[in-house]
């Protein structure tokens, strides 16, 4: 049976040659470093499953002692001129979309599909996380499609994953990191400490009032800690399930499924959530580094507000 081990052996192998020709690359003087911190990141993947808690801890303790202390080099120059690349694109158009397409289209495929696959009577894959095995396999599929495409040289892939991880440098940590900060904070009882703060506050003896502060403390949750996978256990813990499921007999599905989508519009409007707000600023070399904060605040508000409307309609069905 295919597991997320699966996906955790692509991440490594992936983030292992990014080590390997950070290392090779002797023109760069920060190789060491980034080679050290992403060969790090490698071994999480690779031997995570299999190491104790705190072998797992301490590799993200050197992880951080790297950035900290030895800093990380910047992305290396595209191998491609601009002229090139102008070329490249005005030969392919449109069919240029073709492998990134390839990536939704085949996990919604396999999500839809794989779940009915056995063989003799064992599933093919993971029931629990067939959404997750199916998007590595869409990926592994795009990078095949993309070769046959384009025909570049064999280093050419990992040469490129290498020049994009380096220009999103730590940032690229951060929702593997925070997720298992939101974790941690369930583990510590913070949702119980949070629901008691909110109804000394707020009187939540309504449906109405129950809904918003969940959807609006998601939201807020995700803009201070910069992740909705780190917000949803505290507030779920604090909210949703003791209130919205057990208190007014709420759709526990629909209650996670918006919460999420709430936790979402917070991460359109906080720098914390780096890779998505601050490394496209830099990618894009925008003077101003809030400048993708700002064009998203007018999205997220809206967004929340839906998302509050959609909830308190449908979650009491």
């Amino acid at each position: 049976m295919i597991t997320l081990e699966f996906v955790n052996v692509l991440m490594g192998l992936m983030m292992a040659g990014i080590a390997i020709v950070n290392l090779r690359d002797r023109t760069y003087k920060k190789r060491y470093n980034n080679a050290a911190f992403w060969g790090l990141y490698a071994v999480t993947f690779l031997a995570g499953s299999y190491l104790p808690n705190v072998v797992n801890g301490l590799l993200v303790i050197a992880m951080v002692s790297i950035v900290a202390v030895g800093k990380l080099g910047a992305a290396p120059p595209e191998q491609a001129t601009r002229a090139e690349r102008e070329v490249s694109a005005a030969r392919w158009g449109n069919r240029l979309f073709i492998p990134a397409l390839t990536i939704p289209a085949v996990a919604l495929l396999g999500t839809f599909t794989l779940k009915g696959f056995s063989v003799n009577g064992v599933p093919l894959v993971d029931p629990k996380q067939v959404t997750l095995i199916s998007l590595g396999l869409a990926t592994v599929a795009a990078l095949i499609v993309g070769v046959i495409m384009l025909r570049p040289p064999p280093s050419a892939p990992m040469i490129e994953a290498r020049r994009l991880m380096d220009a999103v440098s730590w940032a690229a940590v951060l929702p593997q990191m925070l997720a298992a900060l939101g974790a941690m904070f369930a583990l510590a009882g913070v949702g119980p400490i949070v629901a008691g703060i909110l109804e000394r506050w707020i009187p939540l003896d309504t449906t109405f009032a129950v809904v918003a502060t969940y959807t609006i403390g998601m939201a807020l949750f995700t803009s201070i800690m910069g992740n909705a996978f780190a917000a949803f256990p505290v507030m779920t813990a604090a909210i949703g399930l003791p209130l919205i499921v057990h208190r007014f007999g709420g759709n526990v599905v629909t209650m996670a499924a918006v919460g999420m989508l709430s936790g979402f519009c917070g991460t359109l409007v906080t720098p914390m959530a780096a890779n998505f707000n601050i490394v496209p600023a830099a990618l894009l070399e925008l003077p101003d580094q809030n400048a993708v904060i700002k064009v998203q605040i007018p999205t997220a508000l809206m967004l929340l507000a839906a998302n509050t409307a959609i909830m308190y309609l449908f979650v009491f069905r």
